[in-house]
Formats: structure tokens, C-alpha cells, sequence
């Protein structure tokens, strides 16, 4: 499993001449990181005689977080296997009529999952970003240049996510789900930056 590998090992297969771990799996990883670091935050924003009520919020969302962490986690090795699937396709028999059209079938099916498994990752980080947005200049000030490496994690992985997304529907011959896959990623993306933006401005302004 990708997802247990040292941080060393890790980016040694990454940094190998295979095509998987690439950059669906680092996106999904750059997600979790985001997920991480805010519900460090959120746990380093517990003092409620400075912070008052917003202390339970803050708790629910590093909360939130690590459960989205875990989810970004698999999308690791998920985002690899998918890629996997797809040159298992594409390298099946195609002697017979029968074979091309059990070739072409699998094909599509394993490019639609390419496809889905980045933008679950997208949704994910997209997530983050919303909790990021919730929780910046409203906790602990000593922790916000971590809740700044969130943000910027966070954002990293879903742009990524949705650059994986987009070249995958090049093979996927049905349009309506192509246009819908699109439509999903245009929303996600503008989004993500709504939060990213808008958190950015609050976090830097907390620095300074």
C-alpha cells in the first residue's frame, strides 16, 4: 500500500521510471497533508477563554478533517490502481471481433474510473478548503502559518486532482458523461479558488 510507505520510499517511487505513483496520488497525498495540518490547528484552537464559543466549531471541524483525511489517504492508492486498470485495458487481445469489442468495453470502464477517482479526490480537498475558509482568523494565531500550509496543500491537491480528471476524458467516448464530468470539475475548481482565495487573504493578514 502506497499510503504506508515511509515519506522516503514514498517519493522514491514517485521519483522512479514507472508511470504510477504519479501525479493523481500526489495530488490525493497533498490533499491529506491539507487535512492534517487544519485539524492540527483546530486542535491547537481549544482554549476557550481566548477563543470563546468558536472553540466548538473549531472542534467539529478538525473532526471533520481527520475523517477526510482518512478518505484523501485511500484516493492514494486508489488513483494508482485506477491507472493500473486502465493500461490492463488497453493491453488485452484484440485478434477477434469478440476480443475488440470486450477490449473497448473495458477501456471505457476503466477510463470513467480514472476519471472518478481524481474528482472524489477534488471533492475532498474541496472540502478542506470550505473548513479552511470556516476556520481562518478565528483560532489560535500562533498556528496560522500551519493553517496557511493547509490552505495552500489543500488547494494543490484539488487543481491537481482536477488536471487528472481532464486528461482521462480523453478516452472516454460517451459525452454525456464527459460533459458531465466536466460541468462537476468547472464547479470544484471555481470553487476551491472561492475558498483558497478568500482564506489566503485572512491567513496572510494574520502573519503580518
Amino acid at each position: 500500500m502506497l499510503k504506508e510507505l515511509t515519506v522516503e520510499n514514498f517519493v522514491r517511487e514517485v521519483a522512479s521510471s514507472t508511470p504510477a505513483p504519479g501525479g493523481g496520488s500526489v495530488a490525493a497525498l497533498a490533499g491529506a497533508q491539507g487535512a492534517g495540518l487544519l485539524s492540527m490547528y483546530c486542535h491547537l484552537s481549544q482554549n476557550r477563554d481566548k477563543l470563546g464559543d468558536v472553540v466548538d466549531r473549531l472542534q467539529e471541524a478538525g473532526e471533520e478533517a481527520r475523517f477526510i483525511k482518512l478518505k484523501l489517504l485511500e484516493a492514494i492508492d486508489e488513483d494508482t490502481l485506477a491507472f493500473n486498470q486502465v493500461m490492463e485495458a488497453y493491453r488485452l487481445p484484440k485478434m477477434t471481433e469478440a476480443d475488440k469489442a470486450a477490449r473497448k468495453v473495458a477501456i471505457q470502464q476503466a477510463a470513467i474510473n480514472a476519471a472518478e477517482v481524481p474528482l472524489k479526490t477534488a471533492r475532498g480537498a474541496l472540502k478542506i478548503l470550505a473548513l479552511i475558509s470556516e476556520a481562518a482568523g478565528r483560532g489560535n494565531p500562533a498556528a496560522v502559518t500551519d493553517l496557511g500550509v493547509a490552505n495552500l496543500q489543500a488547494y494543490a491537491g484539488l487543481v491537481g486532482a482536477c488536471y487528472n480528471v481532464l486528461i482521462n476524458l480523453s478516452m472516454i467516448t460517451n459525452e454525456a458523461k464527459v460533459a458531465e464530468l466536466q460541468k462537476e470539475i468547472g464547479l470544484v475548481r471555481a470553487e476551491g479558488e472561492k475558498y483558497f482565495v478568500e482564506s489566503k487573504a485572512l491567513i496572510e493578514e494574520g502573519i503580518k
